[in-house]
């Protein structure tokens, strides 16, 4: 039978399927499941900077509304923040010593972060606790119309030179494709010793609800069409850079699996697709990926990983072709 264990963060997994941070991951009875299912890794659940901000910054606002209880010179209002994080931090801990404690298949926590502050200090109590690796899930979303993009890159930088001398697991970074020069952005994180690059991070899509005159939230779970971005630029980065690269986006199915090993990617991570189909999807996938590798001949994933990257493809033009000129050029 064909071989599907692979190397990834320097992590030894059994295959290269990954499942990505989500609600699949935020307890030990999922995580076991998954492992049960095949899974080759999980990554925990993302630590929200944001959210842990928001929630302390409504408690501050409710409290200081309340003169009955705090005065302006209470320390009850120093406890709030104190209490929120510090009970945030603890139940996050927690959990990663509870799936290590039953899980053998490695376990990445998650920080999803938004700026360069204290919670990168909580890397080293992740790894204390028992956490295989880090995945530092950078989101910032340039909105702002005086932010340039060498700020932006900056904020990436400066995260990643906070969080590395905090631990000695390996650290990997979660990004968004909104780079003015992708390549360039990949590249500059990839010098900075990280051990992984995971591309890439799905941003919330709004949506407007027209007969309610109310915001919602847009395409919750991604399509197939999706890895196409995700597919080109693994393809055109695998061969310049030291550190691994790992697929997020679109991949629904073994042949989505299979070609994002083909562009070069050491490890994918899935979502959506088991939201969807079930756990036991993760099974078929696989399943379907071994058969796919003897149709082929291959007994191992090194074999053919890569072999349609840029570097490799006998037409490397086609990765930087505006498609859809060629497209419509064609039609007679």
């Amino acid at each position: 039978m064909a071989d599907l264990t692979t190397k990834y963060l320097g992590l030894s997994l059994s295959n290269p399927l990954v499942i990505g941070s989500c609600g699949l991951t935020d307890s030990v009875d999922n995580i076991l499941e998954l492992e049960k299912a095949g899974a080759g890794a999980v990554v925990l659940k993302s630590l929200f900077e944001e959210q842990i901000m928001i929630e302390v910054d409504a408690s501050l606002r409710e409290a200081d509304q309340n003169d009955m209880i705090y005065s302006e010179k209470s320390e009850t209002l120093d406890y709030i923040d104190v209490h929120i994080r510090e009970q945030t931090l603890s139940n996050y801990i927690q959990l990663i010593k509870d799936v290590k404690h039953k899980a053998v298949i490695p376990v990445i926590a998650s920080i999803n972060c938004i700026s360069s502050s204290e919670w990168v200090k909580f890397a080293h109590q992740f790894e204390e606790a028992g956490a295989d690796a880090l995945e530092l899930n950078i989101a910032v979303l340039p909105t702002e119309e005086n932010m340039t993009a060498e700020k932006v890159e900056n904020i990436y930088i400066d995260i990643i030179e906070r969080v590395k001398p905090q631990v000695s697991i390996p650290v990997s970074v979660k990004i968004t494709s909104s780079f003015t020069n992708p390549a360039h952005m990949v590249k500059k994180l990839a010098a900075t010793g990280i051990k992984g690059i995971v591309m890439f991070n799905r941003l919330y899509t709004p949506d407007f609800d027209i007969n309610n005159f109310e915001e919602k939230s847009s395409y919750t779970f991604s399509t197939p069409a999706e890895s196409g971005k995700v597919r080109r630029w693994i393809g055109i980065m695998s061969p310049k850079v030291d550190c691994d690269l790992a697929a997020s986006s679109g991949i629904h199915s073994s042949e989505d699996l299979i070609k994002m090993i083909l562009a070069g990617a050491d490890a994918v991570q899935v979502v959506s697709s088991i939201y969807k189909n079930g756990k036991e999807h993760i099974a078929e996938m696989l399943g379907e990926m071994i058969q796919w590798m003897e149709e082929k001949g291959y007994n191992s994933i090194d074999q053919f990983r890569g072999e349609l990257s840029q570097e490799q493809s006998s037409d490397p033009s086609s990765y930087e072709r505006i498609q859809f000129m060629k497209y419509f050029s064609e039609i007679k």
